[in-house]
C-alpha cells in the first residue's frame, strides 16, 4: 500500500454501506426496539466493534441571566438549552473483519427504559430519540448508517379487572318480631329492638 493510500485512510471512514433496518420505530416506554444492520463492504478492513448509538435528548427554551455590556447589568434572555436524558451504545459484534465485496448483518434489540421520557414536539420544548448504527475504526473516521428519529409513547394502560366478591351473610331471628336480621346488626330494622346475645 503506498504512502498516499495509507494517509487517506487515516482521513475517510472505510468504504462500506450500513443500512440499519428496524422493524418499529413507534415504540412504548419499557418495549424492545428491534432490527438488523447491514454491512456492506467495498474494501478489506478491520472494525474494533460494531455497534448501535441511541439517545434521547431533551431540547427547551428557559430564561436565563445574560450580561449585556452597554446596559452594564444582567438582563433575562430566552434560550436553548439542550440535555442528553439517554445514551447508549449497545455492541452487536466485537471485533470484525470484512473482506471487500462481503455483507454481513447483525440483529439488534435493545430495551428503551421503562422511566424514559416520552417523545414531545412543542414550540418551547422537545424530546426526541434518535438511533444510528456505527462500524468503529482504529486510526480511522467510524463509518455510521443514517440517523433514524423514533416516536416514543406511554404504554396504553392495562385493563382494570374486576372481581365479584362472594359474601356469605349469616341470619338470625329477632327475639321479639322474629323478623330475620344480619347477626353482625345491634338492633332489628324491623322493630328496632336491641339484639340480645
Amino acid at each position: 500500500m503506498g504512502f498516499l493510500k495509507k494517509f487517506t485512510n487515516k482521513l475517510s471512514p472505510p468504504e462500506a454501506t450500513v443500512e440499519l433496518t428496524l422493524t418499529n420505530c413507534t415504540l412504548s416506554l419499557g418495549e424492545s426496539l428491534q432490527g438488523t444492520l447491514r454491512v456492506e463492504s467495498k474494501e478489506d478492513f478491520e472494525t474494533t466493534e460494531v455497534r448501535c448509538e441511541i439517545q434521547c435528548i431533551e431540547q427547551a427554551k428557559v430564561i436565563k441571566q445574560v450580561y449585556d455590556a452597554t446596559l452594564r447589568t444582567n438582563i433575562p434572555k430566552v434560550v436553548d438549552q439542550s440535555t442528553v436524558i439517554f445514551s447508549a451504545k449497545p455492541s452487536l459484534s466485537g471485533p470484525t473483519h470484512f473482506g471487500n465485496g462481503e455483507t454481513k448483518a447483525f440483529a439488534l434489540k435493545i430495551n428503551i427504559p421503562a422511566g424514559g421520557h416520552v417523545t414531545v414536539m412543542d414550540i418551547d420544548h422537545k424530546v426526541t430519540w434518535t438511533i444510528k448504527g456505527v462500524l468503529a475504526v482504529d486510526g480511522r473516521p467510524d463509518r455510521t448508517s443514517s440517523t433514524y428519529t423514533l416516536q416514543i409513547v406511554q404504554p396504553s394502560a392495562q385493563p382494570v379487572v374486576q372481581r365479584e366478591v362472594i359474601r356469605t351473610v349469616v341470619m338470625i331471628p329477632c327475639k321479639y318480631c322474629q323478623a330475620l336480621m344480619e347477626q353482625t346488626v345491634t338492633a332489628c330494622p324491623n322493630c328496632g329492638a336491641k339484639r340480645t346475645i
